[in-house]
């Protein structure tokens, strides 16, 4: 004979197959409880309610849908951005990347040339150098000027007398 384990449970599991059993004899009714409803029945988003009418007119057929109505935009409008002016720590840093700006020196070298700018071309050259100015004199840098170019170095050492160094 097979051995069987020892249950606590006492009784019948499940229920039984007797069409005459009664569940249980202590209810009030002979029939289970009807079950809870949660939520809106199903398929119920795609119906509009019809309301009754009231005073506005609006709310007549109203989307019981929630969210926005605004029509999206699907393709992005271009919009110039405005440009960013550059945050230096000192002004050593804004004077030196003020020196190496490439385009800077393009519209110079073209200004020696006598090859003529445009208006935005000239306005930036403008802006450029009012700012290289005003750096150059907060940091205190005098700029030299080309009147020393025109003078020869040499012309002096003719009124020096070697003379006047001997002993």
């Amino acid at each position: 004979m097979a051995r069987s384990k020892k249950s606590r449970k006492v009784g019948l599991i499940g229920v039984r197959k007797d069409p005459d059993f009664k569940p249980s004899e202590n209810r009030k009714s002979d029939s289970p409880r009807p079950k809870k409803h949660k939520g809106k029945p199903a398929g119920n988003r795609h119906n509009v309610e019809q309301k009754k009418v009231t005073g506005k007119k609006s709310a007549e057929n109203k989307d019981p849908r929630h969210g926005s109505k605004k029509p999206i935009q699907l393709v992005k409008a271009v919009t110039p951005t405005p440009v960013q002016k550059k945050k230096y720590a000192t002004p050593a840093q804004e004077l030196a990347a003020l020196e190496a700006d490439r385009r800077l020196s393009d519209l110079l070298d073209k200004l020696d040339d006598d090859k003529p700018l445009t208006r935005e071309q000239q306005a930036y050259v403008d802006e450029k150098m009012a700012r290289h100015r005003i750096l150059c004199d907060l940091l205190g840098i005098v700029e030299d000027d080309d009147e020393d170019d025109d003078m020869d170095p040499f012309n002096d050492l003719d009124a020096i007398n070697i003379d006047d160094f001997k002993h």
